[in-house]
């Protein structure tokens, strides 16, 4: 590993760190942050229906920064393995805005219509 490496490593991790600690929502609790999330939120759409936003960096997987959606059930359970979506970014900055997007669909009831309009 070069030296320039480590240096991009660091910069992002510094980067990263940052992002992590600032990501509020109105109308959106957060939830207890992961190892690798640079942000989590529970999303209530007007009808009650709970999801979790997650946001992370999945590079160890060679995914880049993951901003996905996941069912919730019984007021706690994140089905982690039953994503509704998931975005792939190169930069966490980009994760975090799609965060912030994904949650805004929901709360506003226009989830559904947004799935579909990712499947054309």
């Amino acid at each position: 590993m070069s030296v320039n490496d480590v240096a991009e490593m660091e910069q992002l991790s510094v980067a990263t760190t940052q992002i992590r600690n600032t990501v509020e929502i109105p109308g959106a609790p957060a939830v207890v942050l992961q190892t690798l999330d640079l942000a989590r939120h529970v999303a209530i759409d007007p009808k009650g229906k709970r999801y979790i936003v997650a946001s992370f960096d999945d590079n160890h997987m060679g995914r880049g920064f993951v901003s996905a959606v996941f069912p919730q059930q019984n007021g706690y359970l994140t089905l982690v393995r039953l994503p509704y979506c998931e975005f792939s970014f190169d930069r966490p900055e980009e994760a975090v805005q799609r965060h912030i997007e994904l949650v805004e669909i929901i709360q506003q009831g226009k989830f559904r219509a947004f799935l579909k309009s990712q499947q054309q």
